[in-house]
């Protein structure tokens, strides 16, 4: 009786899922990531990243490594210190072939992103490996999800794929229905995350049951385990004896 009431219980506090609507705002500002390159030379440098500068004439930074700095500068041989924050990899590139034309003509410098901590996307919920993962440009939500190996209870129809914003008006958030993608192998709705994105992956309503259920018997699970313990020793210490017997008699 007790735990056809508390299944009740549990049945009617469900979250509404799949009650919010999405809008075509929503699914604009998510998808038009679509239409912009996802190449990692136009990500936006910040403090921490790490640059590897390449130049076929100036030897002098060729094939050097550089930490961009706090104070968002790289300092280089020949120009000195340079300012590269939220400057793209092309831009970078660009700003030092000005910088070194009055030694070289044609310097041909390259610069590549290899590293930036401070950009992640967060994926949580029903998932084996939730947690912060790099921003690298291409991080696709199928691709993610394949990484991040949604368990056994993820309700992989109602992923939830959030955009955080200080101003709420431009706060979004769509869902998308991982399993029809996978079958249908339709894709239009893979989205290319964006750094700040939450891709959350919510648990089945059944796994959402035995998830609370396993809550509540969670203060009384210790007690239990110590009312066992004397019982579980007093059978181990029986089959003991009785094998130290049965060698007895072999003897």
């Amino acid at each position: 009786m007790k735990c056809r009431l508390l299944l009740t219980l549990l049945v009617f506090s469900l979250p509404a899922w799949g009650c919010a609507t999405t809008t075509h705002e929503d699914w604009s500002a998510f998808l038009k990531a679509h239409e912009h390159s996802i190449s990692t030379i136009e990500a936006r440098v910040s403090p921490g990243d790490v640059l590897v500068i390449d130049s076929s004439q100036a030897l002098e930074i060729d094939g050097i490594i550089r930490k961009v700095q706090p104070d968002g500068k790289v300092a280089l041989d020949l120009v000195g210190e340079v300012q590269v924050v939220d400057l793209t990899a092309r831009e970078i590139a660009a700003k030092l072939d000005r910088l070194l034309s009055p030694y070289y003509t044609d310097p041909g410098v390259r610069v590549e992103v290899t590293s930036q901590p401070g950009r992640v996307f967060y994926v949580l919920g029903q998932v084996g490996t939730p947690g912060p993962y790099p921003y690298t440009g291409r991080n696709s939500l199928l691709h993610t999800l394949a990484v991040a190996q949604p368990n056994h209870i993820a309700w992989q129809s109602r992923v939830r794929i959030i955009r955080p914003n200080a101003d709420e008006k431009h706060r979004r958030e769509v869902e998308v229905d991982i399993d029809k993608m996978v079958r249908t192998g339709d894709v239009r709705q893979n989205i290319l995350l964006e750094p700040g994105d939450m891709v959350y992956v919510p648990p089945t309503p059944l796994g959402w049951i035995g998830l609370r259920i396993r809550e509540l018997l969670y203060p009384v699970a210790p007690a239990v385990r110590a009312y066992q313990a004397p019982d579980d020793f007093l059978e181990t210490q029986d089959r003991y004896d009785d094998r130290r017997a049965d060698r007895n008699r072999r003897s």
